[in-house]
């Protein structure tokens, strides 16, 4: 059974700091591409971060220099350190894991951030 399981969200201060996990099971997990993405109510989801099977990472321009997203083979797990967080950061945070051969996209179940101002 597939599962991805996010961790880590919650109410933080502007400026402070969280970090997200995801722990992952029955996939191989470094076969894998991880990503991060985030979505608010009314709007799409978008993306945050992804990693490649090799480590290649990209973020989204909003988070450059602040969000750092990292993966440990070993434990089957996806980072996403969030630093200097702001209120426009508020959403619901979800790590998907995707492998192109053979195709497949798996998403976890979502957590939730909240920025205060």
């Amino acid at each position: 059974q597939v599962q991805l399981v996010e961790s880590g969200g919650g109410l933080v201060q502007a400026g402070g700091s969280l970090r997200l996990s995801c722990a992952t099971s029955g996939i191989t997990f470094s076969m894998n591409a991880m990503g991060w993405y985030r979505q608010v109510p009314g709007k799409q989801r978008e993306l945050v971060a992804r990693i490649s099977s090799g480590g290649a990472t990209n973020y989204a321009d909003s988070v450059k220099g602040r969000f750092t997203i990292s993966r440990d083979n070993a434990k089957s797990t996806v980072y996403l350190q969030m630093n200097s967080l702001k209120p426009e950061d508020t959403a619901v945070y979800y790590c998907n894991a995707e492998r192109t051969v053979p195709r497949s996209l798996r998403w976890g179940q979502g957590t939730q951030v909240t920025v205060s101002s």
